[in-house]
């Protein structure tokens, strides 16, 4: 009997049995599909890395640790995952996007710097901000490549000696007098001593006391031409017009921008899916590029790519214990890529009752119930 199973082997299921497998651990992993997919929320190509965090301070230890972790797995792998660019957080200074930024910096020490208008334009002269908008510059900041991220990972959880099945979806799960046993669709039953649930935007049906919703997000990307180089032109986000949107420079020749939330969301079944780009969700993006990004604003389209958020009432994540056998992470609204690894050694902490240094409070699922 293995010692732990894994539910989802996308993002966070992954790092988890890459984990726990490196630790000498007999690890059974469980997919529906065969990750990297288009079913989850880590489809597109790239996301963003980043210090500054604007979602709270709290994040910023698991941050470093992080990484740590995927500089880790680039010396292991000999694959490039992080590419370095810088980052801007930018908007009004009470926005929550420039304060919160600001905020962690601050309250953690970390390497930035605090642009006027004018410095903007300066530094960065493909950003038209407005005279009273302000950006924290993020020194760490970056991309991260999630499917070649998440099929490295893969690979090295087999190498480890992990069990990865792919293909079979499971349908339940019960805790018994010495375990965990889980139904899968194809009629086997798997049991094992723990078990880690990371599914992805099929936590609803298998969280089902969890307030969770799933979301459908389109990522826009363009060809901009020259000046959108990870040596010219940063990541960055942008809260302005009453949105937030978010872009990556030039990666494999498009350039991200897109919105982190749409001025109308749409929920989804996880098991419908994303429906695709539509043709009218490209001219909102442009149109609020226009004054401020003009010159990606007027560059030739390149196509959408949907993906899924799945978020908590609070948008911090979902990640801790749910019972003595049973560690979930879920949750992480549309901001969790980039913790990957981290998530991944977390979650094989709690499966395995290994003593943390972190403060788990803010992701508890205690604070839902």
């Amino acid at each position: 009997m293995p010692e732990v199973i894994v539910l989802g082997l996308g993002s966070m299921g992954s790092a988890a049995a890459y984990t726990l497998a490196a630790r000498g651990l007999d690890v059974v992993g469980v997919d529906r599909f065969t990750p990297p997919h288009d079913r989850g929320a880590h489809a597109g190509g790239t996301r963003i890395i980043r210090m500054t965090y604007a979602e709270g301070a709290a994040y910023v230890p698991l941050l470093h640790r992080t990484y740590q972790l995927w500089w880790e797995l680039e010396q292991e792998s000999e694959v490039r995952l992080v590419t370095p660019t810088g980052g801007l957080n930018l908007g009004r200074p009470e926005s929550a996007t420039v304060s919160g930024a600001l905020t962690s910096a601050r309250a953690h020490g970390l390497a930035h710097e605090l642009l006027d208008a004018d410095a903007i334009r300066r530094r960065f002269p493909q950003f038209h901000p407005a005279e009273d908008e302000v950006a924290v510059l993020d020194t760490a900041a970056g991309f991260l490549t999630p499917e070649i991220a998440i099929s490295t990972i893969l690979g090295l959880a087999e190498r480890a000696g992990a069990k990865l099945r792919f293909g079979t979806a499971a349908v339940s799960y019960r805790e018994t007098s010495s375990g965990v046993s889980v139904s899968l669709a194809d009629g086997d039953e798997l049991h094992a001593e723990r078990l880690i649930i990371a599914p992805g935007c099929w936590a609803p049906s298998l969280l089902g006391d969890l307030p969770l919703r799933v979301e459908r997000r389109v990522q826009h990307f363009w060809r901009p031409g020259p000046g959108f180089t990870p040596t010219e032109f940063p990541a960055w986000i942008w809260e302005a017009g009453g949105l937030t949107a978010y872009g990556v420079p030039e990666h494999e020749g498009q350039v991200k921008a897109a919105f982190h939330a749409p001025p109308t969301p749409e929920q989804i079944d996880a098991d419908a899916g994303a429906a695709p780009p539509r043709p009218d969700e490209e001219q909102p993006v442009r149109d609020w590029l226009r004054p401020r990004l003009p010159t990606l604003a007027g560059a030739a389209y390149a196509g959408g790519k949907q993906c899924t958020y799945t978020l908590t009432p609070d948008e911090n994540f979902l990640l801790g214990a749910i019972s003595d056998r049973v560690v979930v992470a879920a949750g992480f609204s549309g901001h969790g890529f980039k913790f990957v690894p981290v998530v991944g050694e977390i979650l094989a902490g709690l499966a395995t009752d290994v003593v943390l240094p972190y403060d788990l409070a803010l992701f508890s699922p205690a604070r839902f119930r």
